[in-house]
């Protein structure tokens, strides 16, 4: 895993947990990451992370109609 250092002003109020939550829901949202890559990637467990993402505006569910149809042959 890669480490990339990040230079924020000190008037940003925000915990370096949130930075990392903003981040990885941000690559889940965008397909970039998988639940568990960015789970771990924010430093949780993959349910705790599953169950914080709508306080940072990210939909558990996929939009991508394709997606939606091999989640339903999957099932």
């Amino acid at each position: 895993m890669r480490i990339v250092k990040l230079r924020i002003p000190d008037d940003v109020d925000l915990k370096d947990h949130d930075i990392s939550m903003i981040i990885a829901s941000k690559l889940y949202e965008e397909g970039k990451l998988s639940s568990g890559q960015a789970a771990e990637m924010a430093g949780l467990s993959k349910r705790a992370f599953i169950e914080l993402l709508g306080r940072y505006g990210v939909s558990v569910f996929s939009t991508s109609v394709s997606d939606l149809e091999s989640d339903i042959k999957n099932a």
